[in-house]
């Protein structure tokens, strides 16, 4: 309940804060309003798709690294350690670079997203079995030789594109498009996992216990690796490559208590959509009229507090 009234009030203040500040008695009549003005314009045309946005894409994050944790048994997996994020990212300034529109941009980034992800289960899954440690040898490889492939792009590119790339490398939800079918896959996802917590709690056990226990290992793991996928696929194309939502977003639900997958799913799409919708109002309003990447943000608030995390005592964690 706690972490829906943070994401609730997440919402709320999104809505209030920017430029030109609302009052809550203001957005609501504004959320109401049939005929146009200037509080409701504000509201309906311009925050609100950006709060849904940043609620999806938070949501989407948080998931994906509470199942790839589960997938690879490391507390320290994140949803861009596939490469997915570096595929995305060449896609997308490949169609920028050829001046193509958003439209085919989104394929693009899409494409190269998915491609990535097929090739990290292409070397990851051989002879009908899993090898975890190759999956993410595999997934660092391909991320460093996009970020070099980028690198070279942003380099040959024209300085008029050179800001708008960037932005979208950092992660930028000023030009995100409609969330519903974020949202769609959110719910979708957020529901399957919740439904079939049972298998992830004793996978996350370890392959031997699991398969003991009845588990189909195989199909399982399979099954999060692409549900891990979608889910960041999905974040990237509504947000660009923010970081560390689904890296810390779980290691805080766990430290309120909650390890259960039925309970840590939902927690944890709750807390990454409030967490990324303030970071997202922050950048937008702490240097206003000067919007900041919101990525920046989660990386200049994520890396303290995971350095906190790493700095606690052994016995200390769950």
């Amino acid at each position: 309940m706690t972490l829906l009234l943070v994401a609730a009030g997440a919402a709320a203040v999104g809505l209030m804060a920017g430029s030109h500040a609302l009052a809550p008695a203001e957005v609501l009549s504004a959320l109401g309003a049939r005929e146009p003005t200037l509080a409701r314009d504000i509201v309906l045309e311009v925050r609100l798709p950006r709060v849904s946005a940043a609620l999806a894409c938070g949501a989407l994050l948080a998931l994906a690294g509470v199942l790839l944790q589960v997938l690879l048994r490391n507390p320290l997996a994140d949803p861009y350690v596939l490469g997915i994020s570096g595929g995305a990212g060449l896609g997308v300034l490949i169609a920028m670079l050829s001046g193509l529109g958003q439209a085919v941009a989104s394929v693009a980034g899409f494409g190269g997203a998915f491609g990535a992800a097929l090739v990290v289960f292409g070397l990851g899954y051989r002879a009908g079995d899993w090898n975890l440690y190759r999956l993410l040898l595999t997934g660092v490889v391909l991320a460093a030789g996009c970020g070099a492939l980028i690198s070279l792009l942003l380099v040959l590119a024209p300085q008029g594109t050179v800001k708008g790339m960037l932005f979208w490398l950092m992660g930028d939800l000023s030009s995100a498009p409609g969330a519903g079918w974020a949202w769609a896959v959110a719910l979708a996802l957020g529901s399957l996992a919740v439904v079939r917590a049972g298998t992830l709690n004793v996978l996350s056990l370890g392959r031997l216990k699991a398969a003991a226990l009845g588990v189909p290992v195989r199909a399982a793991e399979t099954a999060i690796y692409f549900a891990a996928a979608l889910a960041t696929v999905s974040a990237v194309m509504l947000g660009g490559t923010i970081g560390f939502v689904g890296l810390i977003v779980p290691h805080l639900v766990r430290l309120l208590g909650v390890s259960d997958l039925r309970w840590l799913t939902p927690l944890a799409m709750l807390a990454g959509a409030g967490f990324l919708c303030l970071a997202d109002t922050l950048a937008r309003t702490a240097w206003a009229p000067l919007q900041l990447p919101v990525g920046v943000l989660t990386a200049l608030l994520g890396v303290p507090v995971m350095l906190l995390l790493l700095a606690r005592r052994p016995g200390s964690e769950r």
